[in-house]
């Protein structure tokens, strides 16, 4: 069961021009610098590119202009200007463009510059000063702070009841107390502005600091982010729902994307409840994630809604191999009659249920209301010992990539 899907990291390096033609030795410098690595799109294509977050683990980007560019400068710095919000580093290769017009591209934060016809070694030259100082700043951020960058594992219910924020909680707390000798840091953030019951589930009390850093979003920094958070039992960092209820646009795709940054460069592990509304950060999100979990029962209503989700991922084109089905409430191993209809709901829906969750019982709505997770209130319950398997396996595939990069 792979529950970990990890984006593969294969281009290093994009090429944006109106026309590649135009710029003879491009490819064969790219060839010989990224190998295979390496794309080429029009502006337009590269700013859908940027925008979706394909291109944010890039080493850098070449902006190709040339003399015919200089009408609709405009399109050029605009892209730019976006490149460099991702702190991506840009290199200009410029042929037969004026003076004027290349002092106004190189002021939208350009970091280098190659002529086109280029001298000899002199992609070769910009590459290398590029790569030392990226060397010089992680070794300076090596020095100051270890900073993690953890899994993120959005928890989604296409209806509600069926159990999302049961799941997420559990899960969470299982990785956290997993191996109490290990070091990892494992965090929970209920993004359910309106009705959220993660504190609920952990019998925590609500935090004055949620509601001010949501109503102050554009002021979030590291340390809003670490007050906001509450411990539970030493072991697990939760962000609660607020107090007071909030509508989910109060904040957008950008301060979402800030908030899970700062969550995963303290934590190894990132579980997210989502709301069972769709909003706009809902695929910042998806974008982030490394896996999200959708949550469904056996029924017609998540049958209908799972439909309509995966037409929205489809229509807007995003990362449906991020997705694990999740049956909760499942058919029992002797329940033939329930499993031969589980096989129908998954092939009338066209996808594969990967992750079946038991009905734990009473004993589930008992540990809810208690507040206190499974593996407390009734750690033989078999829904607790499936989740905990999931979790489980989610940090021995984690630590087996880690150590496969490394």
């Amino acid at each position: 069961m792979a529950l970990l899907k990890l984006k593969e990291r294969v281009i290093e390096a994009f090429a944006a021009t109106r026309d590649i033609k135009k710029f003879p030795e491009l490819a064969g410098e790219l060839s010989e610098h990224f190998s295979k690595n390496w794309a080429v799109g029009s502006y337009k294509e590269a700013m859908e590119s940027l925008e979706r977050g394909s291109l944010d683990e890039l080493e850098v980007v070449f902006v190709c202009v040339d003399k015919n560019d200089e009408d609709n400068l405009g399109v050029v710095t605009s892209f730019i200007k976006a490149v460099k919000a991702r702190q991506l580093k840009v290199i200009l290769v410029a042929s037969d463009i004026s003076p004027t017009s290349l002092h106004q591209i190189m002021r939208q934060g350009a970091d280098d510059f190659v002529p086109c016809p280029a001298p000899k070694d002199a992609f070769g030259d910009v590459i290398a000063r590029l790569r030392a100082d990226a060397i010089e700043v992680e070794t300076e951020q090596k020095k100051t702070k270890k900073r993690r960058r953890g899994i993120v594992l959005p928890v989604y219910g296409v209806a509600g009841g069926v159990g999302t924020s049961t799941f997420a909680v559990n899960l969470a707390w299982e990785m956290a107390t997993l191996d109490k000798k290990s070091n990892l840091k494992v965090c929970i953030l209920d993004l359910n502005f309106q009705a959220g019951s993660v504190s609920t589930y952990l019998d925590l009390g609500f935090r004055e600091a949620v509601s001010e850093m949501l109503t102050h979003i554009e002021n979030l920094d590291a340390n809003m982010f670490a007050e906001s958070l509450t411990s539970f039992k030493s072991r697990m960092a939760v962000l609660t729902a607020p107090a007071e209820i909030f509508p989910l646009d109060i904040i957008g795709g950008n301060d979402v994307e800030n908030l899970i940054s700062y969550a995963r460069e303290s934590y190894d592990f990132v579980v997210v409840d989502m709301p069972t509304t769709l909003v706009d950060w809902s695929a910042n999100v998806l974008q982030m994630a490394e896996t999200y979990f959708a949550v469904m029962e056996l029924d017609m209503r998540s049958a209908q809604n799972m439909m309509r989700f995966l037409r929205v991922l489809k229509s807007e084109e995003l990362p449906e191999d991020k997705l694990q089905f999740v049956l909760n409430f499942a058919p029992a191993f002797t329940d033939l009659n329930g499993k031969a209809r589980a096989k129908r709901f998954s092939e009338s829906l066209g996808i594969d249920i990967n992750i079946l969750l038991p009905d734990g019982g009473k004993q589930v709505l008992s540990a809810n209301d208690q507040g206190r997770p499974l593996a407390d209130a009734a750690p033989k319950n078999p829904l607790r010992k499936e989740i905990r398997k999931i979790a489980a396996s989610l940090i021995t595939m984690a630590e087996e990539q880690k150590a496969a990069i490394a």
